[in-house]
C-alpha cells in the first residue's frame, strides 16, 4: 500500500531526482528509492567498498553506477551469446575486492556445438574503466542448441570458492545425467580449479566439478552467513517453483519428481516424491518465477532476521520466507505489481536491499526501513 511520496534531491549536478515511495508491508514500513533508470535488462548488482554499484545488463555490459549516474559501459567484457534468455548475467565480487579488485561473472556464450554457461574472473581497475587479466575459468560441458535455462547465479563461499548454478538448459533428461553439468550445482576455486571437498572429486562417479544435481533452472543461489547453509531458488515448468537446501552428492529430483507439470499441462516424471530423491523445503504453486534468492542478516530489518528474500519476475513481487518452527515457511508478497519484473536481490552492507528489474528501461532500486 502507498502511503506517502517525496522528492529526494541529488548532491551532484547531472544526476536525476526520483521520487521515494513508502511502502507498508506486515512488519515495517519500506522506504524504496531508485537509484538509477535507463538500464538495459539489468540480471545483477553488486555494492562496491567504495559505495559505487556494479550491475551487469543481459545485452553484454558491465556498468558502475556512482552518485546516481549509469556510467558507460565497462571495457573488456567477452562477447557474450545475448539470445533469449542468454546474454550477460550475474556478477560477484572477490571477498578481498578492496585489495585484489577480483571479480567474477557468468555469460552464455556460444561456439560450433552450441551455447552454455561460462564463468569469467577479471581484475576491475581502480577508475572503474576497465577489465583486465579476464579469463575463463569454468566452461559448462556440453554445449548444445537453444537459448534458455542457463541458470548462471555464483555464490561466493567464505573460503572464497565459487558455487555456480546451472540450468537444463531446455533438456530435462539432462539434469540427471551426472556426465553433464547442465542441471547442476557445480563447486569450484577462485582459479577455475575442482574443489577440494567435492563429492565426486575422486571416484568418477560423476563429473568432478558436481555438487548436486537434479535441478531445473536454478537463478538464485546464497548462502546463509549464520550457519553457512546454502540455498537455491529455482523455476519449476507450469507451477512447482522451489526452494532447495542444499547438500553435497544430494540429486534434487529434476525430472523425475516435481510439484509442476509441463506447459501442456502433462503430467512430468513420476510424481512428487521418490526414494533416494530430495524434496524442496518450500514450493510455490502457482509458479512466481524466482529470479535471486538472499538469506537476510542484516541491522536494519531485525523483524526479518533469518527469513528468505526471493525476487520474482512473475507478479513482479518480493516474497519473504518466514521459517516456522515446525520446518514450513510462512509467505508475506511484497511490491507485487509496483515495480516491474524483480530480477536480483542482495543485501547491502548497511542492511538494506537492493533490487534491479529486468526491464528494456531496468532500474536500480534501493528498499530501506522507512522512519516512522
Amino acid at each position: 500500500m502507498l502511503l506517502s511520496a517525496l522528492l529526494i534531491s541529488a548532491s551532484l549536478p547531472g544526476v536525476t531526482s526520483f521520487a521515494a515511495e513508502t511502502v507498508k508491508t506486515e512488519k515495517v514500513a519500506l522506504k524504496i528509492e531508485t537509484i538509477a533508470t535507463g538500464l538495459d535488462h539489468p540480471w545483477s548488482v553488486e555494492v562496491l567498498p567504495d559505495g559505487s554499484y556494479i550491475v551487469s545488463e543481459r545485452s553484454g555490459s558491465l556498468r558502475l553506477i556512482r552518485n546516481g549516474i549509469v556510467g558507460a559501459p565497462i571495457d573488456g567484457v567477452p562477447k557474450v551469446f545475448h539470445r533469449g534468455q542468454g546474454g550477460l548475467l550475474d556478477v560477484a565480487i572477490s571477498p578481498d575486492f578492496a585489495q585484489s579488485r577480483i571479480i567474477y561473472f557468468t555469460a552464455s556464450t556460444s561456439a560450433k556445438d552450441g551455447s552454455g554457461t561460462e564463468v569469467f574472473r577479471a581484475r576491475l581497475a581502480d577508475d572503474g574503466r576497465e577489465l583486465s587479466e579476464v579469463r575463463s575459468i569454468f566452461k559448462m560441458r556440453p554445449f548444445t542448441s537453444g537459448n534458455i535455462q542457463y541458470g548462471a547465479r555464483i555464490a561466493v563461499a567464505p573460503d572464497r570458492t565459487l558455487f555456480v548454478s546451472l540450468g537444463d538448459r531446455g533438456d530435462r533428461d539432462r539434469s540427471q545425467d551426472w556426465n553433464d553439468d547442465a542441471g547442476a550445482i557445480i563447486h569450484i576455486t577462485a582459479d577455475g580449479a575442482i574443489a577440494s571437498d567435492n563429492p565426486f572429486k575422486d571416484n568418477g562417479k560423476a563429473l568432478p566439478e558436481i555438487w548436486s544435481k537434479g535441478h531445473r533452472n536454478p537463478q538464485g543461489i546464497a548462502f546463509d552467513s549464520a550457519d553457512g547453509s546454502l540455498y537455491t531458488a529455482e523455476h519449476g515448468a507450469r507451477r512447482g517453483d522451489e526452494i532447495n537446501l542444499i547438500k553435497p552428492g544430494r540429486n534434487y529430483g529434476w525430472p523425475v519428481i516435481t510439484y509442476g507439470v509441463d506447459y501442456s499441462g502433462a503430467k512430468i516424471g513420476e510424481g512428487t516424491k521418490k526414494a533416494g530423491l530430495e524434496q524442496p523445503i518450500h514450493y510455490w504453486d502457482p509458479s512466481i518465477a524466482p529470479g535471486a534468492l538472499a538469506v537476510y542478516r542484516g541491522k536494519m530489518f531485525p523483524e526479518w532476521q533469518g527469513d528468505l528474500l526471493v525476487a520474482a519476475l512473475k507478479f513482479q513481487l518480493l516474497s519473504r520466507l518466514h521459517r516456522n518452527g515446525d520446518g514450513t515457511f510462512t509467505e508475506e508478497r511484497m511490491l507485487a505489481n509496483k515495480y516491474g519484473r524483480l530480477r536480483d536481490i542482495v543485501v547491502a552492507p548497511d542492511g538494506a536491499l537492493l533490487v534491479v528489474t529486468d526491464e528494456s528501461n531496468g532500474a536500480l532500486l534501493r528498499i530501506a526501513r522507512a522512519q516512522e
